[in-house]
């Protein structure tokens, strides 16, 4: 009898539980939610193709980025800008920079709440929660007034430690935190990251990574020896180092299988490292802040398990601004309304359809310099037609009088596309035209002032911190 009675209160405990604790439309959400794929962009800083083995660098080793690769998709044609600043607005408006006005790494000021929707707000509406991690700076405001639940950001480039200028404290949340002695800022912002995935690892999450690594100043990592003679690989390593440990606690914590990985570079490597950043055994055409193919040209790899088809390698074109539509696809998120969004969405193809890519072309823009590129030719703003099917390695002019019908036919359908997007007609640079004129004429003016005995006065922020080097140098 005991045994029937304590049966029967534990089935109406039961049922009392299921009636006054269960709401249809809560569970739903909920269990829509966990098939949701946690979603972490990792941006690297000054990143080329020339400095990843799984890209054929000759000179660097990535075991761990080379192991993502391996687990999805790697691209080989990825497209950002050949600057920091308009490489970060594109990814995360989805737009390109003559609609954001953000043609420079010093122009992040057009950019407003107002009229520009950033990705995490749209994540948000499907229920993700999101954090920023890394550099910010030449975006405007602070990462949550673009929708971050969470950030830490730190200013300016390349900061790793506190004897650094300009690198003495770190943003988190609002609130100034120093950066303590032989404290190394990219473990400190991996402990963030681990942080926010562990707190919401019962929800899906968005995690914007913008790692310090590769941009100068190349400092000893924790890891480099004493007598290094390669800091710049070091850096690269560490850089390495703290992918491989990132997918290690997404394994510790069985959610894995269901985050999807995308791993980026924001533009070509840097002018001092770009020489020796070689693939197979041949040197690249192009660096940071050129319009030439590897100022743009970046690293891409995408990795979810069972869904981003394994060890492949895709040759279609891809813009950085594809990002936004595809990631928002990939969460069940709508696309904000009103606003014309550049990016093509090819979550189809990354979750493994074999057909219908959604483009034919790229665009890219720096400054008032920009280019529209198919996959063997490339038109710029001055219409000078390039034969780039020797790219990465070279570009060749093309005659203006050229009598070769293919290259003819090609500058015609090329030309089209730039009259259609028609930049000019957008918000044209107002600058000197290279995209960094605010970096270039600060540093020229502490220069003279140094020359002539005076203190240097501040007249940039954070948001011009990159090394100067102009389109064509």
């Amino acid at each position: 009898m005991t045994n029937k009675i304590s049966h029967g209160i534990a089935v109406a405990a039961l049922s009392l539980t299921a009636l006054f604790s269960t709401d249809p439309l809560l569970s739903a959400a909920e269990e829509s939610n966990k098939q949701k794929p946690n979603i972490i962009f990792i941006l690297a800083d000054d990143l080329g193709i020339g400095n990843l083995s799984c890209y054929g660098a000759d000179l660097f080793k990535t075991p761990n980025i080379d192991a993502l690769a391996k687990s999805g998709t790697l691209f080989e044609h990825c497209y950002a800008s050949p600057l920091c600043g308009p490489s970060r607005a594109c990814l995360m408006t989805g737009r390109y920079a003559y609609h954001t006005g953000m043609t420079g790494n010093d122009s992040g000021k057009l950019l407003k709440p107002a009229n520009e929707i950033m990705m995490p707000k749209i994540l948000k509406t499907a229920g993700y929660a999101t954090a920023m991690c890394g550099k910010w700076s030449q975006l405007p405001l602070q990462p949550s007034d673009w929708g971050f639940d969470e950030y830490l950001r730190f200013n300016g480039s390349g900061k790793y430690w506190n004897t650094q200028d300009g690198n003495k404290t770190y943003t988190l949340n609002g609130q100034e935190v120093p950066l303590k002695d032989k404290e190394y800022l990219p473990d400190t912002m991996q402990k963030f990251a681990f942080n926010f995935i562990n707190t919401n690892k019962e929800k899906p999450f968005y995690l914007y990574y913008a790692i310090s690594h590769v941009h100068a100043e190349i400092l000893p990592t924790p890891d480099s020896a004493p007598d290094s003679k390669d800091l710049y690989a070091d850096n690269i390593a560490y850089m390495d180092k703290i992918v491989g440990q990132l997918i290690a606690e997404l394994d510790r914590l069985h959610l894995r299988d269901n985050t999807l990985i995308v791993f980026a570079g924001d533009n070509g490597t840097a002018a001092g490292d770009a020489a020796r950043s070689t693939v197979h055994g041949k040197p690249v055409i192009g660096q940071k802040g050129t319009m030439l193919e590897c100022g743009a040209l970046v690293p891409c790899i995408a990795s979810w398990p069972g869904v981003v088809p394994a060890d492949k390698v895709s040759k279609n074109l891809l813009n950085i601004t594809d990002f936004l539509p595809t990631l928002a696809d990939v969460a069940g998120a709508t696309l904000p309304q009103g606003v014309v969004v550049d990016g093509k969405d090819f979550a189809p193809q990354l979750k493994g359809k074999e057909d219908g890519w959604p483009r034919s072309w790229i665009f890219v823009e720096l400054g008032r310099h920009w280019y529209n590129r198919d996959m063997n030719w490339k038109l710029n703003e001055a219409s000078e037609l390039f034969d780039m099917r020797n790219a990465p390695y070279a570009e060749t002019k093309v005659p203006g009088d050229t009598k070769d019908e293919v290259a003819i036919n090609e500058r015609k359908y090329l030309q089209g596309v730039l009259d259609q997007l028609n930049p000019a007609g957008g918000i044209v640079d107002d600058g000197d035209g290279s995209g960094r004129h605010a970096n270039r004429d600060a540093k020229k003016k502490k220069k003279a002032e140094k020359a002539a005995g005076k203190k240097a006065t501040p007249e940039t922020n954070s948001m011009s911190s990159e090394n100067a080097n102009t389109p064509g140098e």
